[in-house]
């Protein structure tokens, strides 16, 4: 009776979790993108012509593979989808935390993951299978040269997906010097040599051929000052943990203090969970990579122009740190952990219900607003003042770019002038947009 329930459980966890990622993009009125998809989709339309080096070419390729079925931004919501059944499915093949990942998919956090055109999207399942290598290292199911070849090409995959994925391959040489001891170590050792010297070539044979300025734009020291990147990590950190609501009131207020304290409460739960109760080989390492890799995510911040922490960003590297503590729950309450994926399912949906946007209708309107201008099929581009103008007006950009990934965008005043280039005001007078911060 018991595997029954269960099994009715995990059922209803995965057709519900499927279904809200649906939703949570129909109901936004942007379709869950935002500026960097625009870069995303852009790069996916003009390849083989390489458009930037701001971000590996693994996600837009996927997208460009997808695309054959209708454009490139329901090909990115197609890999949200396919990211979300594969996790699903290898992590019940080979009996890796199925439960825990069950659980941590339906969170509302990792629901806006999925349904977002943005590579956390993509490298979600290179992560988990990266987690699941790991383990089989340590516990000795895999060992040897295979052992090194397939820790370091999931490394490299991740790199060519998101350029944060150092952090993994840089975690992987630290655990293998902390347990040095370790018969293991050395594969840890050895697989993440082959990770850091692809870095230093794919930088000087790839970045620097189409971009040699890319290391003088966004390397800066001293962008923030200490006392705002530990707010910021805090905030960041209180939110993504946060098992229901991961993101805080963009007008601040008591709710916030809500939002915060939950996540907060969560991280101390963690903490005590994982001194109290013995923790495994495997565990440490799941745990080890996530609070390293948390870490480098911070201190990055120092010198490289990242936006500030927050659950999107620190989705991969919190990932083994959800599982394991899922894992210590069901330790201690068996089916009832299940509960809190059903009321993070709950709270999700009524989330995007009351921010409710309509993501059909609105791109009806940009797309008949741009086959009138006879700006459908043609290179774009939308101005903005400046970089402070960019979170308010630039969600029209955004919208355009689910139709028309071509667009680019120009902060020069002249650009104006020219008939391919649109306005917040160009495009708002003649259709009518809704919009909404919350989502």
């Amino acid at each position: 009776m018991k595997r029954k329930q269960e099994s009715t459980i995990r059922w209803f966890l995965l057709i519900t979790t499927f279904v809200m990622i649906i939703l949570r993009v129909l109901l936004n009125e942007k379709g869950r993108v935002n500026p960097d998809s625009i870069r995303y989709f852009r790069t996916a339309k003009v390849f083989p012509v390489i458009d930037n080096t701001t971000t590996p070419l693994g996600y837009p390729l996927f997208i460009k593979f997808f695309a054959f079925l209708s454009d490139e931004f329901w090909a990115s919501k197609i890999i949200g989808l396919l990211s979300f059944l594969f996790i699903i499915y290898f992590a019940w093949k080979k009996k890796f935390y199925f439960k825990e990942t069950l659980i941590t998919a339906a969170l509302f956090s990792y629901v806006s993951i999925f349904s977002y055109s943005m590579s956390e999207t993509l490298i979600l399942p290179f992560v988990f299978v990266f987690l699941y290598i790991g383990r089989q290292i340590i516990i000795g199911e895999l060992s040897g040269k295979k052992a090194i070849i397939y820790l370091s090409l999931i490394l490299i995959l991740m790199y060519n997906i998101r350029y944060s994925a150092l952090f993994f391959i840089l975690s992987v040489f630290g655990f293998g010097i902390l347990y040095y001891k370790k018969n293991y170590a050395k594969i840890f050792l050895i697989s993440a040599l082959p990770g850091l010297l692809y870095i230093v070539l794919y930088k000087y044979f790839f970045i620097d051929y189409f971009n040699q300025d890319y290391i003088k734009e966004f390397l800066k020291i001293g962008l923030k000052p200490s006392s705002e990147l530990l707010v910021e990590l805090f905030q960041g950190l209180c939110t993504s943990f946060n098992p229901f609501i991961h993101i805080a009131s963009p007008s601040g207020g008591f709710i916030n203090y809500g939002i915060y304290g939950i996540g907060a409460l969560n991280i101390f739960i963690m903490l005590y969970l994982f001194l109290k109760n013995k923790v495994s080989a495997s565990e440490k390492f799941l745990l080890f990579t996530g609070l390293f890799t948390i870490i480098c995510s911070y201190f990055i911040q120092y010198f490289y122009s990242v936006n500030p922490l927050d659950y999107r960003l620190l989705s991969p590297f919190i990932l083994s740190i959800w599982l394991v503590y899922f894992k210590k729950l069901f330790n201690i309450f068996g089916l009832y952990t299940y509960s809190i994926a059903i009321l993070s399912l709950m709270t999700g949906f009524l989330f995007t219900w009351l921010s409710r946007g309509n993501y059909l209708e609105n791109r009806k309107n940009i797309t008949r607003f741009l086959v009138n201008e006879k700006l459908d099929k043609v290179p774009l581009k939308y101005y903005l003042i400046n970089d402070s103008d960019t979170e308010k007006k630039v969600q029209v950009a955004e919208l355009i770019s689910t139709v028309n990934p071509q667009v680019s965008i120009t902060f020069k005043p002249k650009d104006t002038l020219e008939e391919s280039t649109l306005t917040e005001y160009k495009v708002s007078s003649k259709i009518k947009i809704s919009k909404n911060p919350f989502q």
